[in-house]
């Protein structure tokens, strides 16, 4: 499995922590809820800025959402 999948496993697994839609961080992220539903699904690239963003909106650290192993 690729970075970039698990990338995206993670984020939905933090994600549903929260009790979060996919829609509801796309609202919060300003992006559409296709971008959100394609990075977690590993098809799409977070620029630094969004995963920034993205583990604030979670109340995450950045290296959790990066966690490979």
């Amino acid at each position: 499995m690729s970075r970039l999948n698990i990338l995206g496993q993670n984020i939905k697994k933090y994600r549903e922590a929260k009790m979060l839609r996919q829609v509801d961080v796309a609202i919060a992220l300003d992006c559409t809820y296709e971008y959100i539903c394609r990075v977690e699904r590993g098809q799409k690239y977070l620029s630094l800025r969004k995963l920034f963003e993205l583990a604030d909106i979670l109340d995450v650290e950045v290296k959790d959402l990066m966690n490979f192993k």
